[in-house]
């Protein structure tokens, strides 16, 4: 199983989330609550001018009508995350994490 997978299990194992999407398909095709991520950088490590480690990080965004949803919460647990930013738009509220997996 691909690292990618492994990470669509673990974000899809979170209680209330009903989807969770890779890079979201548009705005109508979406239910909500869902998390939606995608891979937004790779830090790489050298040694003796040769890449040595990479790490992925993904930016992840919980997506939810319900302003006190329990999501978010239960996202920033995950280890390695960092909230990012929050953000509403059509009544939707939008909570952005990053998180190196």
């Amino acid at each position: 199983m691909g690292q990618r997978t492994e990470l669509q299990t673990l974000l899809s194992s979170i209680v209330g989330v009903k989807k969770v999407y890779f890079q979201a398909p548009p705005d109508n095709m979406m239910e909500y609550p869902c998390i939606v991520y995608e891979l937004d950088r790779r830090d790489t490590l050298h040694a003796d001018n040769n890449p040595y480690r990479i790490t992925k990080r993904y930016q992840v965004t919980v997506i939810d009508r319900n302003v006190d949803s329990k999501i978010p919460d239960a996202v920033a647990a995950l280890p390695l995350c960092s909230f990012a930013t929050k953000f509403t738009a059509n009544n939707l509220h939008h909570e952005v994490f990053n998180l190196y997996f």
